[in-house]
């Protein structure tokens, strides 16, 4: 006989296709096909829309301002999420609540508080550093006060429990192999024709301008790169988020205007549309991801699943599911070893029929049911 299925709120912090929104979509895809009674909680301004169509149900969590600041932002947004599924619980009951970021992890905190709901699960992808204590508080207590803790990497894990004495259960991540697959399609040509792509190498970096994305001695690694490459292209995708990044985007364009790059040479693309990012990956040489700290790294993984090269730091989280025949190590603080790493990158061929197998949204949503069931069970074994 078949286990019942089961009521889960997923809830993320952003319409915006930032890794921890696309895990969370995607598991709850996968979740829903499994036969559970999904909904994806994303808070939202006036008119925003999640990145693409959810196959499950999506609530939109109002967003109003004033967000003068990021600490008012985050306070916002917690207000919002508190507001919002208090009202809700009182006609809807869920089995599971599981935040994947500290932002709906303090309202989840809040309602448990009050007697609203009796537990919570909490994904930690990775921790940021923060200036303001007050951003420290609220992403500590997202997780400290979770009844259940996960993450998507042993590196994570590790560290809540030798930094704060708590346990997390690793979980895995998958990739959608229906999306990222080699085959061409004809978008493709008309992406590459929209975006000016030229004949040289075309080096994409995705999750924009950030220190943690390490772009600046990426920059650094491709300035020297394109002494041999002379017609090399440097795309960056992505870069919508929450957090502050003006003072490190200053010194990434200082350094590209230094080095006299122009438009075509140097692309910031911004938000790319989700239809155009397989094409996107497909249309590399090298998909870059020299990170200096990452939950997963799930944009490689898309990257070898097109059949395109990835370039990824020889640190965790990679080095935990990547091993030298997936892609090619770099020194991420080294720019040579970045610029080495292009150069081997284009003619290195990785194995991308054996992605389904390793990294699947299907066994990932199975892994998460059983989880829920422990803590609706035997919440003392979390």
């Amino acid at each position: 006989m078949s286990e019942a299925s089961l009521a889960i709120g997923l809830l993320t912090h952003s319409v915006n296709p930032r890794g921890g929104v696309v895990h969370s979509l995607s598991l709850a895809e996968a979740l829903a096909a499994q036969g559970h009674d999904v909904t994806l909680f994303v808070p939202a301004r006036p008119g925003e829309q999640l990145f693409r169509p959810a196959k499950c149900e999506v609530a939109y969590v109002p967003v109003k301002g004033p967000e003068h600041d990021i600490v008012s932002m985050v306070e916002s947004r917690i207000d919002a999420y508190f507001m919002h599924l208090e009202a809700l619980l009182r006609s809807r009951r869920f089995d599971i609540l599981h935040a994947q970021d500290s932002i709906s992890g303090n309202a989840l905190a809040t309602l448990r508080a009050s007697g609203a709901i009796e537990h919570y699960a909490r994904t930690v992808h990775h921790l940021d550093e923060f200036d303001d204590p007050r951003l420290t508080a609220y992403q500590l207590r997202a997780f400290v006060e979770a009844d259940q803790l996960m993450c998507v990497s042993h590196l994570w894990c590790q560290h809540l429990n030798d930094v704060y004495g708590l346990h997390a259960t690793q979980i895995q991540n998958g990739v959608d192999t229906v999306r990222f697959t080699p085959l061409a399609s004809a978008q493709d040509n008309e992406v590459a024709v929209r975006l000016g792509l030229g004949n040289g190498p075309v080096v994409v970096s995705v999750g924009g301008i950030e220190a943690r994305k390490n772009t600046v001695r990426l920059l650094e690694g491709f300035l020297e790169f394109r002494r041999t490459h002379v017609n090399a292209q440097l795309l960056i995708a992505g870069g919508a988020s929450l957090l502050d990044h003006d003072e490190y985007s200053r010194t990434f364009h200082a350094l590209a205007l230094a080095a006299g790059l122009n438009e075509q040479t140097l692309k910031i693309l911004g938000k790319v549309a989700d239809d155009d990012m397989p094409s996107l990956l497909r249309l590399a040489d090298v998909v870059a991801m020299p990170s200096i700290r990452e939950g997963f790294g799930l944009v490689a993984l898309e990257a070898i699943a097109s059949g395109t090269a990835a370039l990824v730091s020889r640190i965790a989280p990679f080095t935990e599911h990547l091993g030298e025949a997936d892609c090619v190590f770099v020194d991420p603080f080294d720019p040579a070893s970045i610029a080495k790493g292009l150069s081997t990158a284009l003619s290195f061929h990785a194995d991308h029929a054996s992605i389904p197998a390793r990294f699947s949204w299907a066994a990932s949503a199975a892994r998460h049911a059983h989880l829920y069931r422990t803590l609706l069970t035997q919440p003392e074994l979390n």
